[in-house]
């Protein structure tokens, strides 16, 4: 599969990091005392948008193969590319955006996030999997069915 069919799977991956980046590197107003926000309302949002991000790199990894096939490198490809992402927007903090502030907490966060989603797709490939086990086998039984009729 050529590089440019990988990316156009990718797309709204690409453009959630993208968004990502965009948030996590803004400056923020002042929220102390809005009432809406609470303490650790930024480690709930890392962790929102690295799940989110998560279940879209799998998105476009089931719709290049047209299949929910499982396969545990994908997952630990997905995993090393999040972690490499949110590992990346931290240094970015530290480095350019003296108004950001990096830290542990934060990439610990995406990662939870990472394995929520992860999690996620390891659930729904199991729906899906014992789903089509199970057309399957009822397939099967009515073909049965069908000979013993005739």
């Amino acid at each position: 599969m050529s590089k440019l069919k990988i990316v156009s799977y990718q797309r709204w991956s690409i453009i959630w990091t993208v968004i990502i980046l965009i948030f996590c590197t803004a400056k923020m107003p002042d929220t102390q005392g809005s009432g809406f926000f609470f303490i650790g309302f930024d480690k709930m949002v890392h962790l929102g948008f690295f799940y989110m991000l998560t279940i879209l790199l799998f998105y476009g990894k089931i719709k290049s193969q047209s299949s929910y096939s499982f396969r545990i490198l994908t997952i630990f490809k997905i995993i090393a590319l999040t972690f490499f992402i949110g590992g990346s927007i931290e240094v970015i903090q530290l480095e350019f955006f003296p108004y950001r502030s990096a830290e542990w907490w934060d990439l610990g966060s995406d990662m939870i996030g990472v394995m929520m989603g992860v999690f996620s797709y390891v659930l729904l490939h199991r729906s899906n999997y014992n789903e089509t086990d199970m057309s399957r086998q009822i397939r099967k039984n009515n073909e049965a069915d069908l000979e013993n009729h005739k």
